[in-house]
């Protein structure tokens, strides 16, 4: 099936969105039940832990974790936002740089700007953009950065979107509670689809619309540890509590430039693929054999694939024993958690 589709379903009772490109599962959004990132709460903060420059925080639900607390008592009540997920047992990672983000606008109190998305090159369009913005933002002490997705947009639909997110930053920074709270939900599936998947597409939002588009049997594919790359090579993946690991391998083909093909391919599929499947951390490739000499072009790939891809991924270069790692920010629970 050509075209781009999105799919709004559920799972196991769990709300979830999925976004399919010609036919290919390409991400896919499930509720879980810690607090989605961009949760909101007003904290209370518990101890501090020597030596890592952090504090832990109480919150409703449960223990968060802040670093960089310069200036921080125990005691202090302060507003954070969840950050990512924490791994099973650990405290739920929070910052206290809110962002407030919609489909068009993101609000950031106390960083004073207005800015638009550097991936709007046209003079023009950046012109327009910065005029509704100081429209609607006037004499606004909150910065305001303009998403790629407002190239082209009607300016109401973007003025639309920005009062919405300053009047939602305006209330809850100058909320006054006396006691740990949550005061902002972070953004559902649905919510999050409607967000960041803003291409044109087939919305389908009929129940069973994941049976009916193939994405239960993407899903299946996505649970299991083998990503096919073409031409009989293929990679693992591999979480183990410690890291990633991804394992790429040649199969049967013994040319002498197999290595080199299977690790380029792995480069341009692995920010899908980690993606499907929930995973971040430290990622650990060994990769094929390739020349050393090629190197660089398998870093120029990955990196490309990775500018592209919605979670934050640093790539940390090559180890003494030739393998690749990567640090990539925990943005989603391990599918295989949410499909238990």
């Amino acid at each position: 099936m050509k075209g781009r589709s999105i799919i709004l379903d559920h799972l196991q009772d769990r709300e979830a969105a999925a976004l399919m490109v010609d036919g290919r599962l390409e991400d896919i959004l499930i509720q879980s039940d810690r607090p989605a990132p961009g949760t909101v709460y007003r904290a209370r903060a518990d101890r501090p832990v020597k030596g890592q420059g952090g504090m832990f925080l109480s919150t409703p639900d449960g223990s968060a974790f802040l670093r960089r607390i310069k200036g921080l008592a125990p005691g202090d009540l302060l507003l954070v936002q969840v950050s990512g997920y924490a791994e099973p047992g650990k405290a739920i990672p929070v910052t206290q740089k809110l962002l407030f983000k919609s489909r068009y606008a993101i609000v950031i109190p106390n960083a004073p700007g207005l800015n638009v998305s550097r991936a709007i090159r046209d003079d023009d369009e950046r012109d327009r953009l910065l005029e509704v913005a100081h429209e609607t933002m006037g004499n606004s002490g909150y910065g305001l950065i303009l998403r790629s997705s407002c190239a082209g947009a009607e300016a109401g639909a973007i003025a639309e979107d920005i009062a919405e997110m300053a009047a939602l930053a305006e209330q809850l920074m100058q909320d006054a509670g006396t006691d740990s709270e949550r005061l902002l939900d972070g953004d559902s599936p649905h919510s999050l689809a409607w967000r960041e998947w803003v291409e044109p597409a087939e919305i389908v939002t009929e129940p069973g619309g994941f049976a009916t588009h193939a994405v239960l049997d993407a899903l299946d594919d996505a649970t299991k540890p083998f990503e096919p790359l073409g031409g009989g090579a293929g990679m693992y993946i591999e979480p183990t509590r410690a890291l990633v690991a991804v394992d790429v391998n040649t199969g049967n083909d013994a040319s002498l430039a197999a290595g080199l093909k299977a690790n380029m391919a792995c480069a341009r599929t692995l920010p899908r693929a980690l993606r499907l499947r929930g995973l971040g951390g430290q990622i650990t490739l060994d990769l094929a054999p390739m020349p050393k000499k090629d190197r660089r072009a398998f870093e120029t790939t990955l990196r490309a694939a990775f500018r592209a891809d919605s979670e934050e991924t640093a790539l940390l270069g090559w180890t003494p024993s030739g393998h690749f790692e990567l640090q990539r920010k925990r943005g989603r629970p391990p599918l295989l958690e949410l499909l238990r």
